[in-house]
């Protein structure tokens, strides 16, 4: 897929002033993919978005973006198990019997307001905390920032997820999938379109972004101030 990719876009050249990164050695491929993940933003993804906020009511999108959420939160709680942390694997069980039993199956969020704090873990940020260094910034076509090791943890994802991996019935798993992407992409519907007008750097924007935030992430803030906005999120992170 990434040569693939590569061969549709080339590689794209390092603007003048663009300021360089030691953790991205593979800039000018990655620049291409980024490139490549941009036009299929703004002329397939973004519309279909746009059509998506204008038949749905608000209160439906935030059920459906519940609903994701709190499934998340079945595979939050396990990764937190991983990493040794079992305090909050419970908080966010608790979240997933709340949310579920209360919630409407997960359509409103009642865990949140009633104390039980939301998390978000992976595969990427598991392996992280048990020592496996992040590797290169790479961009993946269509998943976005990325890198070594969070590549690894994305396939791991996508493998351990029962609704992409282990639902039979395709039509319904690539509904369901699409519904994801769309999802996770009206959640930032709007974080685009502020950096496309300001005079930045798009590309070094969001990937010292992704950097700073998975390093946050990881150390959970001991080691790292507040992370810059995050402006892309993985709809299987």
């Amino acid at each position: 897929m990434l040569c693939l990719t590569a061969a549709m876009v080339g590689c794209a050249s390092i603007p003048a002033g663009a300021e360089r990164s030691p953790q991205d050695p593979w800039e000018p491929f990655n620049r291409s993919v980024f490139e490549f993940n941009e036009g299929l933003d703004a002329y397939l993804l973004k519309p279909v978005v746009a059509g998506y906020r204008f038949v749905l009511p608000e209160f439906v999108r935030d059920g459906i973006y519940n609903f994701f959420s709190n499934y998340n939160d079945i595979y939050t709680a396990l990764f937190n198990l991983l990493q040794g942390k079992p305090g909050y694997a419970f908080n966010d069980f608790m979240r997933v019997v709340v949310n579920t039993t209360m919630g409407l199956g997960g359509l409103l969020d009642l865990a949140t307001p009633g104390g039980l704090e939301k998390h978000k873990e992976d595969w990427g940020q598991t392996l992280g905390v048990w020592g496996v260094p992040s590797g290169p910034y790479v961009v993946l076509p269509f998943f976005g920032p990325s890198n070594l090791r969070d590549t690894f943890g994305t396939v791991a994802d996508l493998e351990s997820d029962y609704l992409f991996s282990y639902v039979k019935d395709i039509g319904l798993r690539n509904s369901i999938t699409g519904l994801r992407v769309v999802n996770a992409r009206n959640t930032y519907y709007e974080a685009g379109d502020l950096l496309d007008g300001a005079a930045i750097d798009k590309y070094s924007f969001m990937r010292d972004a992704y950097i700073q935030r998975r390093a946050y992430q990881i150390n959970e803030g001991r080691d790292d101030e507040e992370p810059l906005m995050p402006v892309y999120e993985n709809p299987y992170q």
